[in-house]
């Protein structure tokens, strides 16, 4: 249409996602700085430079802001790109460096959202639901990397991909990069190489490097 700006979409198409984003970067950063309970939509109105009532028009407010970030985290292109690059690997050490990277690169990117709702599902229920949500996703796709271990024979005698799954969740999941980054002061490096090197020992037969 000629009075398109481009090709993709209208100027007011533009506005408006201008507008989004612009809501769900302030209401990251305040979440990040002051909790959830703490952060006013009037803050988050303020600092994005657009009134209250269009918060809550575009994002239904403070619990729809925080289901659009947990969904951002976990909807992420790279995890796709992650399951899908897995499926044609050969070697099972490295499906494991790859699980242990592309982990911390989420949590590098994600991390600030992912401690929010941890803090604030006990004590709000749609939360709660929400992060129960963004659980069952993220531990939904190490079910192909265990998949994938077991087809190439790789794991530990007796152990299933189920299992294979449970372990990688047990080491990638929530708590193993908080603790190691957060609590004990490790590096990202460091603590991806070490939980890359102890999925290794855990899962696959015959692997007994700490380090990978």
């Amino acid at each position: 249409m000629a009075g398109d700006p481009r090709p993709g979409g209208t100027r007011r198409e533009e506005y408006a996602e201008a507008t989004r984003q612009a809501i769900l970067e302030a209401a990251r950063r305040l979440f990040r700085e002051r909790g959830y309970f703490a952060t006013k939509v009037d803050e988050i109105a303020a600092l994005a430079r657009v009134a209250p009532a269009t918060v809550y028009a575009v994002t239904g407010g403070k619990q729809g802001l925080l289901r659009i970030l947990m969904d951002m985290s976990t909807t992420h292109p790279l995890v796709a790109a992650t399951v899908e690059s897995i499926e044609g690997m050969d070697d099972p050490p490295a499906i494991i460096r790859v699980v242990a990277q592309r982990c911390r690169k989420m949590r590098e990117d994600f991390g600030d959202v992912m401690r929010v709702m941890i803090a604030t599902a006990p004590h709000d229920r749609t939360v709660a639901e929400g992060l129960a949500i963004a659980t069952a996703r993220y531990r939904q796709a190490f079910l192909p990397v265990g998949r994938r271990l077991a087809a190439l024979g790789a794991l530990r005698p007796g152990m299933g991909e189920n299992e294979a799954a449970d372990l990688l969740w047990f080491y990638f999941g929530y708590g193993g990069l908080f603790t190691l980054h957060d609590d004990l002061g490790w590096s990202y490096e460091r603590a991806e190489r070490w939980l890359a090197g102890e999925a290794s020992r855990a899962l696959l037969k015959g692997a007994s490097s700490l380090e990978g």
